[in-house]
């Protein structure tokens, strides 16, 4: 989950971006046809897969996503409304206060989409796997795992791109111009 941490403060950005242009997208999702509905789950189906994220602690992933994007989009309002700048600094802490608590609406969601991805069965094998010894370990050791392996490809890319720019090198003598 750690490796997940690292991602927030782009998504936040992204959608504090997205919250200072909605005047402009409006108009046109007005005229965009709805997206198609998820099929309901059952209820049971939505409480394990909410077990599961509580399992995986998946709300370290969104904690901070009400201060954040309340940060994000105030920045943003003070770029576009430089002669507001104290009134935006103390409308955000109100902002802020107003919204709290909104960030569980991630957890519903992402239990909705675990919910309609896997059967309810298998939601239920899942809490019964992460609760298992092997579980408990995969949701330890696999943020680091995953940390690890982002290394070793960062630095196989890098030495690959060495290998390829050798090969490209020795084509391009090839033709009798040297790079």
């Amino acid at each position: 989950m750690k490796s997940f941490l690292k991602f927030l403060p782009a998504a936040t950005l992204a959608a504090g971006l997205a919250l200072a242009a909605v005047p402009a997208v409006a108009q046109q999702a007005q005229k965009a046809p709805a997206a198609p509905a998820q099929p309901k789950a059952s209820p049971a189906a939505v409480a394990a897969a909410k077990e599961i994220l509580q399992i995986k602690n998946a709300s370290g992933m969104y904690a901070g996503a009400v201060p954040g994007l309340v940060e994000k989009t105030k920045n943003a309002l003070i770029q576009q409304n430089l002669n507001y700048q104290k009134d935006l600094n103390e409308v955000a802490p109100i902002v802020a206060q107003q919204l709290n608590g909104r960030q569980s609406e991630i957890g519903e969601g992402m239990a909705q989409i675990y919910a309609s991805e896997f059967t309810e069965q298998e939601l239920k094998d899942l809490v019964t796997f992460y609760k298992s010894p092997l579980g408990k370990k995969l949701i330890d050791a696999e943020p680091r795992a995953i940390g690890l392996s982002m290394n070793f490809m960062n630095s196989w890319a890098q030495t690959f791109s060495e290998t390829v720019m050798g090969a490209f090198r020795a084509e391009m003598r090839k033709r009798g111009k040297d790079i």
